[in-house]
């Protein structure tokens, strides 16, 4: 794609916000410098249009399944900060990233719409993370940590829906920069599945916590 396609890409009102937090804190971070906003904005435009070439035409009332991805694309993000804001490697990384299976359970926005999903999964608006990664993860938690499992089953309240945003948002807000890019790069050398692994390793870290609240 040539720059004047991407430019002709717009950020929606969510990535705009998105694009802010991100610069703030990689400046917080000491990894970019000034102007690294245009070159955020240029790259989340590139993903968008790569990724445009791989998604079904899907016809749907669901909001999730109208044009684009609806949220922050966190992980690409992610990447542009372990960069140090070089949009040129952080698409090189990502082209090269995005034929891995993992790319799938990292990369949320990469298997939107996905032409390499079957079409029976995009037309239910759930990505696989939440039917492979999250599934497993509640499984798992009931086998390990039965405790937190049954705190979780009283609140009404389902780990999946904490898994979830942990991991669409590279579990930003939650963890430091360092275990973001430890999770990031455990996921990538080891497998998918040490994405569960990682949820359930917070939740025995949080046992005692969550125990507590639960009496409380």
């Amino acid at each position: 794609a040539t720059d004047a396609d991407v430019k002709n890409e717009s950020l929606s009102s969510v990535q705009q916000l998105g694009v802010e937090m991100t610069v703030r804190y990689g400046k917080y971070l000491n990894l970019l410098k000034e102007h690294a906003e245009n070159d955020l904005c240029f790259m989340l435009r590139s993903c968008e249009k790569f990724l445009k070439q791989q998604q079904r035409n899907v016809v749907s009332s669901l909001c999730c399944l109208q044009e684009r991805y609806a949220g922050y694309d966190w992980f690409a993000s992610s990447v542009f900060l372990i960069m140090s804001g070089d949009r040129e490697k952080t698409l090189t990384f990502l082209q090269r990233f995005s034929r891995l299976l993992v790319s799938a359970f990292l990369w949320l926005p990469r298997v939107h719409k996905s032409m390499h999903l079957p079409v029976t999964t995009v037309e239910s608006g759930i990505h696989p993370v939440y039917f492979c990664s999250a599934h497993n993860i509640e499984m798992l938690l009931k086998a390990e940590l039965p405790l937190v499992f049954s705190a979780f089953h009283m609140s009404g309240f389902t780990p999946s829906q904490i898994c979830l945003q942990w991991i669409s948002q590279c579990f930003w807000n939650y963890m430091d920069w360092s275990e973001i890019c430890h999770y990031i790069a455990i996921c990538i050398f080891l497998g998918p599945d040490y994405q569960i692994y990682m949820c359930i390793s917070v939740f025995r870290h949080l046992q005692q916590d969550i125990l507590k609240h639960t009496e409380a």
